[in-house]
């Protein structure tokens, strides 16, 4: 049995195939391997999951983020306390 036929992947390979699987990437074979492995890995199960929870959050636009001055604030605070322990 050649490597590409191997039905049994490491973790990250199933991770990897998971990302692709993201992005409508992944062959129907590495999706039948990926499920395969998520039957036995419970980690990987977790991360598939987290992954789609992601996924979805992006598509919804429920993902917040942080304004250039606001980002700038927080870099200031940070710098001034850093020097304040440091010294």
């Amino acid at each position: 049995m050649s490597k590409k036929n191997k039905i049994f992947i490491p973790c990250d390979e199933a991770n990897h195939v998971c990302d692709k699987n993201q992005y409508k990437e992944a062959s129907l074979w590495e999706l039948i391997k990926l499920n395969v492995h998520l039957i036995y890995c419970k980690a990987c199960r977790k991360y598939t999951v987290n992954n789609t929870k992601l996924t979805k959050a992006i598509k919804k636009g429920e993902v917040g983020y942080l304004e250039t001055s606001a980002k700038s604030d927080m870099k200031k605070e940070f710098e001034k306390a850093l020097n304040e322990v440091s010294n």
